[in-house]
């Protein structure tokens, strides 16, 4: 698979805040990939480096295996502020003057106004747009010239539902034509729905990073109960792989240190006399394994 992307140990302060602290990534043609983080944890930051739009203090980056360029940059759209388009001028004429700055030919509007969906809009003001349209013509902005890669920071932020539903869709379609995503959200939801891979950021630092299928796949928790709670949770935290338990009502939510299965544990517990009335598998979501990591580095 082709690395577009490799990020070595990168590290931006301001004053005495570390806004990215020796962070390390790797990023493949096709991916959709997320930067997954709550606000202040460094992911803007990094896009505007990767733009070259701010200086990285220590580390380096690679674009298409090589340093970052002119003609690198060339490869990449990007939507990293608000839009910002003349507001009496509508969007087909807007994206002229788009395609002028980046000395793209005309011929690529209609398709990106129809990937948009904002076609049928095209001869409209600016002024008259949805912000959810505003931020489309943005990406349709930065899909001028076909790029290899597109960057979005917070590409929901601030839309309705509709709009949200809109703009995951849209990312899903750009994605479906062979661009790669590189995206920054705090939002745990969206990211699950959109990306392929993921990396959890938190104070500058990497937490993970990995497909988002591995994350939901792993069943490292169990769901169990018997007649007897107290000794049920005595009885389980000697298992080898025990992680840790919280009591949900009736039944005890059991962690894992790896993962597990339910068969395994439920020998385990009848060897020691307990029988389950109880036992279910449940799939870690993404927020919950978001959470874990952010206790775990509290």
């Amino acid at each position: 698979m082709e690395k577009l992307l490799s990020i070595q140990g990168i590290s931006k302060k301001y004053g005495h805040i570390q806004a990215i602290d020796g962070l390390a990534i790797n990023i493949f043609k096709g991916q959709v990939f997320g930067l997954l983080g709550p606000n202040g944890s460094g992911k803007t930051t990094t896009l505007s480096i990767l733009l070259d739009l701010i200086r990285k203090d220590q580390g380096s980056f690679e674009w298409f295996g090589k340093p970052p360029s002119k003609e690198s940059r060339k490869r990449i759209g990007s939507v990293i502020e608000s839009p910002n388009f003349f507001p009496y001028l509508s969007s087909k004429q807007n994206l002229k003057i788009v395609a002028d700055i980046k000395d793209k030919p005309y011929n690529d509007i209609d398709d990106v106004l129809k990937v948009t969906g904002l076609f049928e809009r095209r001869n409209d003001r600016f002024k008259t747009y949805s912000f959810g349209m505003k931020q489309r013509l943005a990406v349709a902005s930065a899909l001028l010239g076909n790029p290899d890669v597109l960057i979005l920071d917070e590409p929901t932020n601030g839309l309705d539902p509709q709009g949200i539903a809109q703009m995951r869709d849209l990312i899903k379609e750009v994605a479906d034509r062979g661009t790669t995503i590189i995206l920054a959200s705090h939002l745990l939801d969206e990211v699950q729905k959109i990306c392929s891979h993921v990396a959890v950021l938190n104070k500058g630092k990497k937490l993970f990073d990995g497909e988002v299928s591995d994350v939901l796949a792993v069943s490292e928790l169990l769901e169990v109960a018997s007649n007897d709670m107290t000794l049920l949770q005595k009885a389980i935290a000697d298992h080898p792989d025990f992680k840790s338990m919280t009591r949900a009502e009736d039944r005890w939510l059991v962690y894992f240190k790896t993962p597990i299965k339910a068969g395994n544990v439920n020998e385990f517990l009848y060897k020691q006399g307990i029988v389950l009335t109880h036992l279910s598998e449940k799939k870690r979501t993404l927020e919950q394994h978001f959470l874990e990591l952010l206790h775990d580095n509290s």
